[in-house]
């Protein structure tokens, strides 16, 4: 009976979700851009998407390359993209098509479980600037006890942000939120350790709604290829 009725109650808040749609993504972007300098050179946002996170850092960036292996969502990008904005879209596939660097502010947003992650870290690291910063909002699989509640805790408080952004009211899928998707694998232990090998001194955490953080900033003298 127990089952029966989390079943149905899960049912539930999938619809109402379906419904009310909302970007777990671009919730983390007012976070991400605070962690930045107001003014930088150079940019790569990897994953771009349909473009909103580079179209922010194009506001504070003096140039702006965006990478996206779908070719339909990076049209889109670009169709939503101001001409004058310094940003070149460019179809490749990361890590190892992705534009030489160096870049002082690297952005990778819910795209690396999609990638081999410590390939990917590696490629970051080398093309990051002295001094540069890297962030990666990301997902990994559930596994720990702490993963587990804090995907509980997010379940009620999905439901009601999606409720208050779209105020009440059923609405379509955001662009951003059409583009494919991918379970993660990793857990979030497992990429730590790996953030930890190829990142010394990385900063992540877990997050609400199914992410995690991480923040690392290059060192200011940089070591030998």
């Amino acid at each position: 009976m127990t089952t029966t009725f989390t079943a149905r109650l899960l049912a539930a808040l999938t619809r109402f979700n379906a419904a009310h749609p909302w970007s777990h993504n671009a919730h983390y972007h007012p976070w991400l851009l605070r962690r930045l300098p107001r003014r930088f050179g150079s940019a790569l946002d990897v994953g771009c998407g349909s473009g909103d996170l580079t179209r922010l850092l194009a506001a504070r960036a003096g140039t702006v390359h965006a990478v996206d292996a779908d070719r339909a969502i990076l049209e889109r990008a670009r169709e939503s993209t101001a001409p004058s904005a310094p940003v070149t879209y460019t179809l490749a596939e990361a890590p190892h098509a992705l534009p030489a660097g160096p870049y002082d502010v690297i952005t990778c947003v819910a795209v690396l479980h999609h990638l081999p992650f410590a390939d990917t870290l590696a490629r970051f690291r080398e093309e990051l600037a002295p001094g540069g910063t890297l962030i990666v909002v990301g997902c990994a699989r559930a596994d720990s006890p702490g993963d587990h509640a804090l995907g509980l805790l997010a379940l009620p408080l999905n439901a009601a942000t999606g409720w208050l952004k779209n105020r009440g009211r059923a609405r379509p899928l955001p662009v951003s939120m059409t583009a494919p998707t991918r379970a993660p694998e990793m857990t979030f232990a497992e990429m730590s350790r790996e953030a930890r090998r190829l990142l010394p001194g990385a900063r992540m955490r877990r997050r609400l709604f199914w992410r995690y953080t991480l923040v690392w900033r290059a060192p200011t003298t940089p070591s030998g290829r």
